[in-house]
């Protein structure tokens, strides 16, 4: 069913995929938009899977409209439905913020950038190595941002022949140098200085009984349940861990600027409140 559009002018946004309960995405945005006092400015949550995403866009007034966020499985479904693709998107084939504007529906990923700027907010701006747990989705856009970041070789650990193939064109198609490793090594990834874990919940959860003391930086990209407990023992002998809700806050924040065109977008405001978020959850 199509939303019903607001009267009075109100900008709307929201967030589509399936499943989308969980989604944090409306807490983050609503707390940005309070704060920034865009008091007729309306974020919400849509169940849309690949099937309905066509319809669902064509009954949007982009008059009314100014963005839509989409988490699986829609990041790939939406590129035929757009009029313009950013370079970021394109280059991992794989949008997750649309702008409605003059132009028609632009779409854009503000993951990458995203997760460039929750690294740089620990203070991470280059590192001489990498490693990546994982090859879906998620994987080919930390290899987009280690591209940017990661001066050498970036390890990635897969459970098969195909997912380790997919990895190194992935690499080879972003300018990364990729070495693929099979999964039942992957302990061997905690030698690098920046573990990006980008596996489903409850995968790594083995891998942490063998963090070594004093490692480098843990992104984990999970939110829920939260810490993993591989971010736990990181971050019990002393290492640095970055975990879903900053990316997802960091991407907000892009995508928030994208809609209303206004910068100074509120970070605090927006950490805290998928703090009490997940709390509440």
């Amino acid at each position: 069913m199509n939303p019903t559009a607001p009267s009075g002018g109100a900008r709307r946004a929201a967030v589509l995929g399936s499943p989308i309960a969980h989604s944090l995405s409306p807490a983050l945005h609503r707390a940005a938009y309070t704060a920034m006092g865009l008091d007729g400015w309306r974020y919400d949550r849509f169940e849309v899977d690949e099937a309905a995403l066509p319809a669902f866009l064509a009954g949007l007034d982009p008059a009314e409209w100014a963005g839509l966020s989409l988490t699986m499985p829609l990041k790939r479904a939406v590129i035929p439905l757009l009029d313009e693709v950013t370079p970021t998107a394109a280059s991992v084939e794989a949008v997750n913020t649309v702008v409605f504007g003059p132009g028609g529906r632009r779409g854009d990923n503000t993951d990458i950038p995203g997760l460039l700027a929750a690294l740089d907010e620990r203070g991470i701006t280059t590192v001489p190595s990498a490693a990546v747990l994982g090859a879906g989705a998620t994987a080919s856009s930390a290899l987009a941002a280690l591209s940017r970041i990661c001066t050498g070789e970036v390890t990635a650990y897969v459970r098969s022949a195909g997912r380790a193939a997919e990895m190194r064109q992935w690499g080879e198609r972003l300018g990364v140098a990729v070495r693929t490793a099979g999964w039942d090594g992957a302990a061997a990834a905690f030698g690098a200085p920046l573990v990006i874990a980008t596996t489903p919940a409850g995968a790594a959860d083995h891998l942490a009984a063998h963090v070594p003391g004093h490692p480098g930086a843990l992104f984990d990209v999970l939110y829920h349940p939260w810490p993993t407990p591989l971010a736990a023992a990181w971050s019990a002998r002393g290492g640095t861990v970055l975990g879903g809700l900053d990316l997802l806050v960091h991407q907000a924040v892009l995508q928030i600027e994208q809609y209303t065109g206004r910068t100074g977008v509120p970070v605090d405001a927006m950490r805290a409140a998928g703090e009490s978020a997940l709390g509440a959850g």
